[in-house]
């Protein structure tokens, strides 16, 4: 099934049915008119949700606040009969926030705190974010102490400065400073759901301010394995850019450690086939040795150049004299996000952030 499929016919029925029974002269065969125009077939996820709260906005009252407490109590009406909680078709009550709240700060603040723990709020709150500013992320710091999990994933999730798919936050990546103190909130929280996001936030921190993510690196360190954690996850690009100190702050060096016997048994590939490369890595110091294996793959650009993306085999503890072979597989199968472009590409083996040795291989049509 199609994602865009989940606005099906038994969606629109039972979210109708539900709205029968929160607003006043609602009237469910007009609603479902409405949904299926001519083109619905031909919209998209988002297109379909963006539809879908937009019709709604014809059967809702003029009066924001009272749309804000008919909103509520149809999500009251949807737990009562098991259906929703958490599911993805209904981003359409955040993107309603979104589209018509923007406005109302403080009616939309306290109807996002409620929604978020029904549907997540984390795109529909960056809005307010680019709008109020500081404002909103002093609410956002009230959020990452509320005794629910996902509210408190709210504060860190939609403050973080790249969301993936979601407008960036230009001020946040600029200075991120009035969200550490989320973060600093949240570093030992009891959710793995919201200590996930607060290194993803991180994460992206790093991207444009490496030195702050090293420093709460240094700070967060042995508070707790979970507190651990999340800053490894949250340096992982600093990791596999190879930057010198993340990379001394885990303790990860080359001295010693070899890379024997690199070969490609697939020097030339189609798309659609596997590129298959073997190594040996041996540990030739006289202590165990913490390694950290990964290799990097240099796709040829449209103009050209090659662009570097990385990939994680491994890290672990190799006893002195310890020698380990390794065989790999990376597929070069079309996707969505990634164009292939025909001609020589390149491989490199990284030890602890340095790279080792590199071939060329070549991608055929």
């Amino acid at each position: 099934m199609l994602l865009k499929d989940l606005y099906s016919p038994t969606f629109y029925n039972r979210l109708a049915d539900a709205l029968a029974v929160t607003i006043p002269h609602f009237d469910k065969n007009k609603f479902i008119q409405n949904i299926y125009v001519p083109d619905f077939e031909s919209k998209e996820l988002k297109e379909r949700m963006k539809h879908t709260s937009l019709v709604l906005k014809i059967f809702m009252p003029e009066d924001y606040v009272e749309t804000v407490s008919l909103i509520k109590k149809t999500i009251e009406e949807l737990r009562t009969k098991g259906i929703g909680e958490d599911g993805l078709a209904f981003m359409f009550l955040p993107d309603y926030l979104e589209t018509f709240g923007i406005d109302h700060f403080e009616e939309s603040v306290e109807a996002l705190e409620f929604v978020t723990q029904f549907v997540s709020c984390e795109f529909a709150v960056r809005p307010f974010i680019l709008k109020y500013e500081q404002r909103m992320i002093e609410k956002m710091l009230t959020w990452s102490l509320h005794e629910n999990h996902k509210v408190r994933r709210l504060a860190s999730e939609g403050s973080r400065p790249r969301l993936p798919w979601a407008m960036a936050i230009p001020f946040l990546k600029k200075d991120p400073s009035s969200i550490l103190p989320i973060l600093n909130n949240l570093k030992q929280d009891p959710s793995e759901y919201v200590r996930r996001s607060v290194a993803n936030s991180l994460n992206d921190i790093a991207k444009d301010h490496p030195q702050i993510v090293l420093d709460m690196a240094k700070s967060w360190t042995g508070l707790s394995v979970e507190t651990d954690a999340i800053i490894k996850h949250g340096s992982r690009t600093l990791l596999k850019q190879g930057y010198a100190e993340i990379l001394k702050h885990y303790g990860l060096d080359d001295k010693g450690i070899v890379v024997k016997d690199f070969k490609i048994q697939t020097p030339k590939i189609k798309i659609g086939e596997n590129l298959t490369f073997s190594f040996i890595v041996k540990n030739e110091n006289t202590a165990e040795k913490k390694i950290r294996l990964e290799y990097a793959i240099y796709y040829k650009k449209q103009n050209g150049q090659n662009t570097k993306k990385v990939f994680k085999i491994s890290e672990r503890i190799y006893p002195a004299g310890a020698e380990i072979s390794v065989l790999r597989k990376q597929k070069f199968i079309l996707i969505t996000t990634r164009k292939f472009y025909l001609g020589d590409h390149q491989i490199s083996i990284i030890i602890n952030g340095t790279e080792k040795d590199s071939f060329t291989f070549e991608l055929l049509a």
